[in-house]
Parts: C-alpha cells; structure tokens; sequence
C-alpha cells in the first residue's frame, strides 16, 4: 500500500506538471472505487484551474478555482503523468487532460482507492477533518506523544499508525521507527518512558525524510509519478526480514501479528 512517502513522492512528481494550468477535460471510465466518484464530477470540475497540489496524511488535494478534488492512492493506485496518445491501461480509471495537453491517468488494478469533491471546505470533508498532526509539523514533539500515550494499553506500534494520533506512520515506517528507537511493537503505550517517546518522535520523522528523499518504499503495486519503483526498501532495517539476522547485534529478528499486521523486531536491540 502507499504510505506517506511514495504519496509525497507522487505529489512531487505530478505538481509541476499541473499547477497553474485549466482543466480541460475529466474522463471517468470507472466510477466504482473505495467510495463512488461523484457524477458531477467533470461538469464541477471542468475549466477549472489547478492552483496547488497539497498532501495531507495520504490523501492527495487538487486546489482549483472552483474547489478542492481529494485523491486516496488506496491499496494498488498510482498518478502517472502520460503522452496524451498513449493507450490507455486497463486499470486506468480517470483521466485529467488540461487544456495545454498534458495528461494525468489514475490507475488503480484493486480500486481501492478514491477521486472525491470538496468543494470550498475541504478541511471539513470527512476524511479530512479527524486527521491529527502531520509528523513534520511543529505540534508532533516528543512531549506530544509521550502525553498520548499515558493510560494507553494499546501497543504502542498500533497507536503510532492512529492517524488521531498522527498521520502517515504505516506499518513499513513504524516498523523501522521503533526498531530505531529502541521499542517493541508490542509494548503497551502506556510503558513508554519519556525518553522512549522522544527517541521516537525523532526516529519517525527521520525514517519518512529518508523515505520520501529515495522515493518511497518498493512495494510490487507502487510505482511513481515516472512509472519507476520507489528505493527505500533496500534500506529497510527490520521490516519483511524476520529470521534473518539484526544489522546492529546480530540477533535474529522475529515476527509478531499486531492487529493484523506483521510487525519485525529485535529482542535484543528492542525493549
């Protein structure tokens, strides 16, 4: 699944192709994804200009003279800007072409994923309005997730992929996060010390720059906004290496399910 990283990745890609152009068409070839893709869509949309492009946790935004369109990636989606006669994919849902000819397809095989409209109040669109704290943003501090996980028993991986608490930390990242901080996944929250939240606070923060600077995680279904794999995985310390030995003591990792999801540690390193 896309996480943070490879949705900033997209962002990035697909932004400087787009801003500050009009909106010529809106083709939607497949409205069935996660949520319906309204059928006014192209008409609200249409002659628009895109002003900015804007992430929040993973959701992608398209500002426009007329109103805000909210992209999801879901599980398998990708944004590719493509030559306008090119053939279209099978999977390739929606179509954006501006009025200078530029193009961008959405792709999504398992559709998953979701085009909403906003309109002038994105920021209280339902899936917008119950997002907590970027973890770039100055409110994410170490004190901040220490005071969130007092009285907490959930463990302490499931309340670090709490978008309430803060958004974008998928299981990938909080994996890395914790092994670098020195936590076990499944540590209840509430025995984190102070300390322990500081250090994580800043391995988090530090584990999504370095993703987003190598494009995002490899992952079989994502792919940028070039069509090109991200490259992070070849840096994974921890995640999708249990039974292999740790790279800082040697010990070999293990695989706990933590609601769900497989969570890799080392119970030497991690405490």
């Amino acid at each position: 699944m896309p996480e943070l990283p490879e949705v900033e990745t997209t962002k990035s890609g697909i932004a400087p192709h787009l801003e500050g152009k009009q909106i010529k068409e809106i083709r939607v070839f497949e409205p069935r994804l996660r949520w319906p893709i309204p059928s006014d869509l192209a008409t609200l949309a249409q002659g628009a200009t895109i002003v900015s492009i804007e992430r929040r946790a993973k959701y992608l935004l398209f500002h426009t003279s007329a109103g805000t369109v909210i992209g999801h990636l879901g599980m398998s989606g990708s944004m590719r800007i493509a030559d306008l006669n090119s053939p279209r994919r099978k999977h390739d849902h929606v179509e954006l072409e501006m009025a200078d000819g530029t193009l961008l397809r959405y792709h999504d095989p398992r559709r998953f994923g979701a085009i909403l409209w906003a309109g002038d109040n994105w920021a209280e669109h339902p899936t917008i309005l119950a997002l907590g704290p970027e973890p770039f943003d100055e409110l994410f501090t170490g004190e901040y997730l220490f005071q969130a996980t007092r009285k907490r028993s959930i463990p302490i991986k499931t309340l670090i992929m709490t978008n309430a608490i803060v958004v974008g930390v998928g299981n990938i990242y909080a994996n890395e996060a914790l092994f670098m901080a020195g936590v076990r996944p499944k540590r209840a929250a509430k025995r984190v010390t102070r300390a322990e939240a500081y250090r994580l606070r800043d391995a988090i923060v530090d584990v999504l720059t370095k993703a987003i600077t190598q494009g995002g995680t490899t992952l079989k279904d994502f792919v940028n906004s070039d069509g090109q794999p991200g490259y992070f995985a070849q840096q994974l310390m921890v995640y999708g290496r249990d039974g292999e030995p740790c790279i800082t003591c040697g010990e070999v990792l293990k695989l706990v399910v933590i609601a769900g999801r497989a969570s890799v540690y080392c119970p030497s390193c991690q405490r």
